[in-house]
């Protein structure tokens, strides 16, 4: 019995590395979908409804947020654990650790914005709203 408990236990031991790895580029895939969906949605709202809506970045809280002046509308994206806003791009010399804030106008180019994201295992990608689709692409990063 205490052959087969320490079989299984080496087997858990080798494989933990793999199987934390593979939860971590999973949770990195689904938080960069998200923020695409999110920004995609922003968009969507702005031009369908023709209102402007604010996109705040909070590097704080690791979550976006939509304003409308629509009573009630706000909306809001908390990413997973373990995945961090890096930064938001262009870069404007912000002071790391502020909320980012953009208005998305109806009828006008969407602004030209990236946001990085980093996992603990440094992991980057990086999420970027296209100003002359308007839709938002994901692309690998380097680290800043």
């Amino acid at each position: 019995m205490i052959v087969v408990v320490s079989i299984v236990a080496l087997m858990v031991g080798i494989s933990y590395p793999s199987i934390s790895s593979g939860l971590d580029s999973i949770r990195m895939s689904s938080a960069t979908g998200s923020v695409a969906s999110f920004l995609n949605a922003a968009v969507t709202h702005a031009q369908r409804r023709q209102q402007a809506v604010e996109l705040v970045v909070s590097f704080k809280d690791h979550a976006l947020y939509q304003y409308t002046n629509e009573p009630g509308y706000q909306k809001e994206l908390k990413l997973p654990d373990g995945i961090l806003i890096e930064a938001v791009l262009p870069d404007e010399n912000q002071v790391r650790g502020d909320d980012r804030r953009f208005m998305l106008m109806p009828g006008g180019a969407a602004p030209g914005i990236g946001i990085q994201l980093m996992n603990t295992r440094d992991g980057h990608r990086l999420v970027r709203l296209d100003p002359m689709t308007g839709y938002p692409r994901v692309e690998a990063a380097t680290a800043r």
